[in-house]
């Protein structure tokens, strides 16, 4: 698999180390050491996934994935701190795709970027698919627009992603796995959260009253399913 990458992390000889580990895969990889040189670089280039770490000097890979969110739908991974449980959360609330745990293995982390660029391959292939109309939205997958009740919502690649899944089977149950799985390729405990995180957006977004939604509901013991009632 081939993409353009781009890694911003503080801490050269781990920026090198992960550099080529990408490269060996087949990535094109190009490097940042602060948050100012990645928003640059991400400007300035087209990458197929941005890496930020969340701990850099002149800008926090949150600022720059707050700056990101407002002009790109790039995918972002961003690298945590093993204990930084609010950075996370954070940094998926704001629109990152993933995120991987410090200290992490390269391979763990090639696996990720491939599975993003692979879900936006796969997010291009469904762009024929019919416009959506279920629980009184609208969802156009080509046009990656979403509607509430005639209101248009903004919503990130990735709870696209999610609810293009859940639309496709309206009453099905998916199990956090499931849905991690069709984001990610990857059914770690840890993403389990992540899926928490996502679909609790995804009811800010989408929901009159986020704390007792309507269409995408709880399954206790399993998981989470769009309704229609």
């Amino acid at each position: 698999m081939t993409g353009r990458v781009l890694v911003a992390d503080d801490d050269a000889g781990l920026l090198d180390i992960v550099s080529y580990a990408l490269e060996r895969e087949g990535f094109q990889v190009a490097q940042a050491m602060d948050g100012d040189e990645a928003l640059e670089a991400a400007r300035a280039t087209e990458f197929d996934v941005v890496v930020l770490d969340v701990m850099m000097p002149k800008r926090s890979g949150i600022d720059v994935l707050r700056e990101l969110r407002t002009e790109s739908a790039v995918p972002v991974l961003m690298l945590t701190a093993k204990d930084a449980e609010v950075d996370k959360v954070l940094g998926l609330e704001l629109g990152a795709d993933d995120y991987v745990t410090k200290p992490f293995s390269t391979a763990e982390l090639a696996s990720r970027v491939r599975a993003l660029i692979r879900r936006v391959e796969l997010d291009r292939r469904e762009a024929d698919v019919p416009v959506r109309e279920v629980a009184g939205m609208r969802i156009d997958l080509m046009r990656h627009e979403v509607s509430v009740e005639g209101k248009p919502v903004h919503l990130t690649r990735s709870e696209l992603k999610l609810l293009a899944l859940l639309s496709a089977e309206p009453g099905r149950a998916f199990s956090r796995r499931e849905l991690m799985h069709h984001l990610w390729d990857t059914t770690s405990a840890e993403s389990d959260h992540a899926c928490d995180v996502h679909i609790s957006n995804l009811r800010r977004k989408l929901e009159h009253d986020p704390r007792n939604p309507k269409r995408i509901v709880t399954v206790r013991g399993v998981g989470y399913r769009l309704d229609t009632a």
